[in-house]
């Protein structure tokens, strides 16, 4: 065989295999990392951990990395510095630092959840129907200053004709973790509570969930997905591919049983007993903590907002449209099944 044609078959050669490896299988996608900073670890945020375990961010091409940041203030510095993407954290913590005068705005993308998440727990068995008189007087054991959970008690509590700060003993000093304990040893005659704490507390015989601060103050975008407007701007495929990811999982909860919901979520509290577990997804489920959509309305956003100005939090009310962007969450709406 001469040169000439070597070279003919070395080039037919070279040609098929480029042929071959063209229409053979591509190489996977690299998912685009989005890093996501919670503002506690808790099961009222079930659907953000069904959207992990069941795989609809990875279905849609991101590979999400979930770090807790204990408190609203440290949720905010992470997301505001870089250290995160995006936040799940209280929508009042965007009107805070709109008020800090911050060039690059907090803008809400998708709720998660639509009321308040904490419940009113007395030491004792209830003696005939409740009303909220009867805390009058009392010595209350409240949530920290200026947080969505402390301002929702006291707007509910004005609702119902008692001022917080002159009918009854308001102690707001104990830090967040240990407001369980601090109950259970004997302060305070009604405590506010989170979940699973509230459940826990009825298990044990220590405490008794009478009523619902989120049922009596109403809807409001109370944990919103939210990220700064920079990054929006650069990233806008990638946030609407975390909201579709998002709506199949708000999807897929508002039709799911509590016990296949419990499940999925399980991994999240190790520690956590399944029977807990399921009782508290009952119980936010039944009144409609969780948002099924990522939409934030405005009556949503004005209530919010009348809850934190009751509570002396709010300088000056915040634009909606400033502070709030449905585009991503009203597309996935349309296109997510």
């Amino acid at each position: 065989m001469n040169k000439k044609s070597l070279g003919i078959i070395l080039a037919v050669t070279l040609i098929l295999s480029l042929m071959i490896t063209a229409c053979g299988p591509k190489k996977a996608e690299e998912k685009t990392k989005v890093r996501i900073g919670e503002v506690t670890r808790s099961i009222f945020y079930a659907p953000q951990y069904v959207a992990i375990s069941k795989g609809f961010f990875a279905e849609q091409g991101l590979d999400v990395e979930l770090t807790t940041t204990p408190g609203g203030d440290k949720t905010m510095t992470a997301l505001l510095s870089g250290g995160i993407d995006v936040a799940l954290v209280g929508s009042e913590t965007s009107i805070y630092v709109q008020q800090q005068g911050s060039g690059d705005p907090v803008i809400n993308f998708s709720q998660l959840t639509q009321t308040d998440g904490t419940f009113l727990v007395t030491r004792k068995p209830l003696q005939g129907k409740f009303d909220w008189s009867q805390l009058k007087g009392s010595v209350f054991l409240g949530q920290r200053v200026g947080g969505m959970p402390q301002m929702a008690g006291e707007f509910t509590l004005k609702k119902f004709g008692i001022n917080p700060k002159q009918d009854l003993k308001l102690i707001q000093n104990i830090d967040f973790a240990n407001i369980p304990s601090a109950f259970v040893s004997g302060t305070g005659d009604y405590v506010q509570l989170f979940e699973p704490q509230a459940t826990m507390l009825e298990k044990e015989g220590k405490g008794y969930v009478i009523a619902s601060f989120g049922v009596e103050s109403g809807k409001l975008p109370y944990t919103a997905f939210m990220a700064k407007q920079s990054y929006i701007n650069k990233s806008k495929d990638t946030i609407q591919k975390f909201a579709n990811a998002i709506q199949k999982a708000q999807n897929w909860v508002a039709s799911a049983s509590v016990d296949d919901i419990s499940k999925a979520i399980s991994s999240y509290f190790p520690d956590t007993q399944s029977e807990i577990i399921q009782g508290v997804v009952k119980r936010y489920k039944d009144q409609g903590s969780f948002a099924t959509d990522g939409l934030i309305d405005e009556q949503e956003w004005n209530n919010l907002q009348d809850v934190m100005q009751a509570a002396g939090e709010l300088k000056q009310r915040a634009d909606y449209k400033t502070l709030v962007n449905n585009q991503f969450a009203e597309q996935a709406k349309k296109s997510v099944k």
